[in-house]
């Protein structure tokens, strides 16, 4: 059996206060699993403060999802990630890295 080695969550479409209590259950599952973490925004189509505080969850410097990669956000969720801070505390990676086996 192999085991993985990093945890992956898929975002899409907006992320917002009708969907923070979905978000915050995937982000517990994230931090359950305490492996580094990818997290895939490149559908994501709109995020208000809800959302990039659920987000701000997963890089607090107690998180066991260290360290937690960006995957291809947008412009403007890259623009709520740098006037955040976020930015500063993962990393941004403008390709999708794929997935890693063994």
């Amino acid at each position: 059996m192999m085991a993985a080695k990093r945890t992956r969550l898929i975002l899409s479409g907006a992320i917002d206060l009708t969907m923070v209590s979905e978000f915050s259950e995937a982000v517990a599952e994230c931090l359950e699993r305490a492996l580094p973490l990818d997290v895939d925004l490149r559908h994501v189509t709109f995020m208000d403060s809800s959302g990039v505080a659920t987000l701000s969850r997963l890089v607090t410097k107690d998180s066991p999802v260290q360290p937690v990669r960006m995957i291809k956000p947008p412009d403007m969720v890259q623009f709520l990630l740098d006037v955040t801070g976020l930015a500063s505390q993962v990393e941004i990676l403008q390709e999708d890295p794929g997935f890693e086996s063994n």
